[in-house]
């Protein structure tokens, strides 16, 4: 017999009633790209070169210490804003991979990865009204959060293959109503990274307009061919206005942990820990002990990590040009572009949908980075794969080319 509190209701609510119930901006949202390329390549049994993860398990020492510490560790909540160890470790390593001062007890919090560090930021620190200069291609997550957070976006349109940043659009994009800038840099999916003069005009202009920038920084160590990366927090004008998220998933390529880092003077900080708090409030301790200790690698860690890499990148670009692909530059991430343009395609989601079914093949159109979702003509795959499952996609991706011409 079923018990009274299972039987079903009636559904009574009209899907009239229900929109008007749910929160606008996120009702109407599609389902991310990603996760739609991702299912597309599985029901197709496709290569998977669209979401970026790559198909190694990530560093066994790293690993080791996080089963390490589900056994032997506490395994009860950790610290709201990060495990004493973890904070030391984050100041630690930005003093000395990229001469940053950092107060570990002030400065910097831990959080369940950088989708939420950028999260807690944009809820923090803006206010309804509030203008926030986006530049796109954007990661997914901006526009909805700013919105969220009653924002208004300004959005400027940065174009291939180079991606720079243009003093007359920056002028039109910032005003005296501009509360807040995102950056990321290195830029996905675009695979490029900002210049000197690209970080020295966007400083100047905050400063100009008294303005906070939110730094998604979590490619910093997946830059290439002998580039370093340079913080804009380390900028003139720019220490006490630079809120910086860094992501431990990415410098170690284990993308499921989900560990984020939030660094900013206190009280920018204070603030963006009191939205935290109310988001995910704390993260695995077992994972902040291994990413502790994975911070405190030396540098023959990162230095092979980024030749391995570029190694990738290089066998994958150098593959596409002898089909006839036609690869943009890139300079950071896990990515690289090929403009489809010249195969007589003008149209990316179209393309990857026929890529992906047709020559079995998952990659991600970079339309999908644009709010106002353009007719583009890149695509953008993703390279942090095992030499073998990127010459088995070059295998397939032969008969494009042949078919276009």
């Amino acid at each position: 017999m079923r018990a009274a509190g299972l039987v079903p209701r009636p559904w009574t609510i009209t899907a009239n009633l229900l929109t008007q119930l749910m929160n606008s901006v996120f009702a109407d949202l599609p389902t991310t790209v990603f996760t739609v390329m991702s299912a597309l390549a599985r029901e197709c049994g496709a290569i998977n070169l669209g979401q970026g993860f790559p198909d190694d398990p990530g560093p066994e020492d790293v690993r080791r210490k996080a089963a390490e510490a589900v056994l032997d560790g506490d395994n009860q909540y950790p610290p709201m804003m990060g495990l004493p160890l973890l904070r030391q470790a984050i100041a630690t390593h930005y003093a000395h991979h990229q001469g940053l001062d950092l107060d570990p007890q002030a400065e910097v919090m831990v959080t369940s990865g950088a989708t939420e560090a950028i999260a807690a930021a944009l809820l923090a620190l803006i206010a309804p009204g509030d203008e926030v200069v986006l530049f796109a291609p954007l990661y997914d997550a901006y526009l909805p959060l700013v919105r969220q957070a009653g924002g208004i976006a300004r959005i400027v349109n940065l174009s291939p293959p180079h991606f720079r940043l243009d003093a007359d659009a920056l002028d039109q994009a910032f005003s005296d109503r501009t509360k807040l800038v995102v950056l990321n840099n290195p830029l996905n999916p675009s695979a490029t990274t900002f210049s000197q003069a690209d970080l020295s005009l966007l400083a100047e202009v905050c400063v100009r307009h008294d303005v906070i920038a939110v730094c998604d920084e979590v490619w910093e160590h997946i830059v290439f061919d002998g580039a370093r990366h340079v913080p804009l927090m380390a900028l003139p004008g720019m220490r006490d206005r630079t809120v910086k998220i860094g992501s431990a998933g990415k410098i170690f390529g284990l993308t499921g942990w989900k560990v984020g880092f939030v660094m900013a003077a206190p009280p920018l900080l204070k603030v963006v820990a009191n939205a935290h708090q109310f988001l995910t409030f704390t993260t695995p301790p077992c994972l902040q002990e291994a990413v502790a200790y994975g911070l405190g690698k030396d540098d023959a860690y990162f230095t092979a990590m980024r030749a391995r890499l570029a190694r990738s990148r290089d066998r994958l670009s150098a593959g596409l040009r002898e089909r006839g692909f036609t690869v943009l530059p890139s300079s950071g991430t896990y990515f690289l572009n090929v403009d489809i343009a010249p195969l007589g395609w003008t149209d990316d989601i179209a393309f990857c949908e026929r890529l992906v079914r047709t020559h079995g093949v998952a990659a991600i159109p970079v339309s999908a980075f644009y709010a106002d979702s353009p007719v583009c003509h890149l695509v953008r795959l993703c390279f942090a794969k095992r030499d073998a499952t990127l010459d088995a996609a070059l295998d397939r991706l032969d008969a494009v080319v042949r078919r276009a011409a």
